[in-house]
């Protein structure tokens, strides 16, 4: 019986050393901090924060991203057409000067623009990747720049916006008029078809007026304005311009209602936190490329253009084979027609030539209208007649000893074997008959002679 009371006293004391409570007391005798299980808390009714993955004490910098569209516009720009590869650049062989953030920062600050240029280390990293990992892509956005940046200035000026945002399409596109995004947003501008098409750009097989540098810098001209009406902040219309005006105003009420950029900076998506950095990157490189040694390169677009207004269809062909033109050259002036075709047969339609091809054009139209028409532009019909159905009896065998005779209203197998010159035994026993009835519309095989 002692030994059974000392065994059941053994076990209590060993589930007291295990227990949470013995535990519990040992650490504060030995003053270590208590683990204590506390009830969750409820969970915040804050919006989706799907698009929204940096927290409010999160280094923003840390959170800066590429975009993938801005990276691939970039490498694309190698492959321009319009930049003269076979022209060296005075400033290739010279480095990147060492630049300190004052620099920066007083270089930003004497920018003649409007909208706020500040400097911080998201924009140093965009400044970096133009003038020290892409410097070559800047000096094809220079020699672009010559002939896109007036078309821009000229849209802009109209509607009295700021100048500067002229920098918008080498972030949307790197000035490639015919990019097109993953998500199909397409052109200079980089418009999404219900875009365009809601502010009155064409778009169908043979025409994308999203890729008209000219109309599409009119319509973005007017997006931006509208963008700014609702913001009164410019920072805010360009963040809108990518991510829309829902995602700002989801992130100025995640912001306690701040209406600036760098407060909203950390509710934005991760993209639209790159936005405004590149936009001011952009404006910094294109005013300071000289300062780290980059040039513009020389650019295969002709300095002088003209319009003509087209009532026919006319291929590019066409104009390229009679012109002598480079096909590549036309595309680049024209690149709203997505198929070569220019459909002046539908409504006029306006073709940029180079100036000096203009009064040529002209002169030698119905030499480029004659120009493989049949198999360029007059390959379409324009009615067809649909043909009456023929009628094939089945052919019959040559070898066959019969023929076949369908039984008319009002005759009979006396008739019939009348006809064929044969008997009314031999016409029932070609058919198989017991009697001489037969019935209108009934089949007969006729024995030859």
């Amino acid at each position: 019986m002692k030994v059974k009371i000392n065994y059941i006293v053994l076990i209590v004391f060993f589930l007291i050393l295990l227990s949470p409570a013995y535990t519990q007391v040992t650490r504060v005798i030995q003053n270590q901090p208590v683990k204590t299980i506390e009830e969750p808390d409820e969970e915040e009714t804050e919006p989706d924060s799907t698009d929204f993955d940096l927290d409010e004490d999160e280094d923003p910098d840390s959170a800066t991203v590429i975009p993938d569209d801005f990276t691939s516009s970039l490498d694309f720009l190698l492959q321009n057409w319009a930049v003269d590869k076979n022209v060296t650049s005075n400033c290739i062989s010279q480095s990147n000067p060492l630049t300190d953030e004052n620099q920066y920062r007083e270089r930003l600050r004497k920018l003649p623009h409007l909208i706020e240029m500040p400097y911080n280390t998201a924009v140093k990293s965009f400044i970096d990747i133009y003038t020290q990992q892409r410097r070559k892509q800047v000096e094809y956005l220079l020699g672009l720049s010559d002939y896109y940046f007036p078309i821009f200035e000229s849209a802009l000026e109209a509607m009295r916006l700021p100048l500067e945002l002229k920098y918008l399409p080498i972030i949307e596109s790197a000035l490639n008029p015919k990019a097109v995004s993953r998500a199909g947003a397409t052109g200079i501008w980089q418009f999404m078809i219900g875009t365009g098409k809601m502010y009155g750009l064409e778009v169908n097989t043979l025409v994308d007026e999203r890729m008209d540098p000219v109309k599409s810098s009119k319509v973005a001209a007017e997006y931006l304005k509208e963008l700014y009406s609702i913001f009164s902040d410019w920072h805010l219309a360009i963040a809108a311009y990518n991510c829309g005006p829902g995602n700002v105003n989801k992130a100025i009420r995640r912001a306690g209602g701040k209406r600036d950029f760098w407060a909203i900076y950390p509710y934005l998506p991760s993209e639209t936190r790159s936005y405004v950095p590149i936009f001011i990157a952009a404006g910094y490189v294109m005013n300071y490329a000289d300062k780290h040694n980059i040039c513009a390169a020389k650019i295969r677009i002709p300095a002088l253009t003209d319009t003509i207004m087209l009532n026919r269809r006319v291929h590019m062909e066409q104009i390229s084979s009679v012109l002598n033109i480079q096909m590549d050259e036309l595309r680049l002036l024209n690149p709203q027609y997505r198929r070569d075709i220019i459909p002046g047969d539908i409504k006029p339609y306006p073709v940029c030539l180079p100036h000096n091809y203009a009064n040529l054009f002209i002169d030698r139209r119905d030499e480029i209208y004659a120009y493989k028409a049949n198999t360029l532009v007059d390959n379409r019909r324009d009615e067809v007649e649909i043909p009456k159905p023929v009628y094939n009896p089945p052919k019959r065998d040559s070898k066959s000893k019969f023929t076949y005779h369908t039984v008319r209203k009002g005759q009979n197998l006396g008739s019939i074997a009348k006809k064929y010159r044969t008997t009314v035994a031999k016409i029932r026993k070609a058919n198989g008959m017991r009697t001489s009835k037969i019935k209108t519309g009934q089949k007969l095989k006729i024995p030859k002679r």
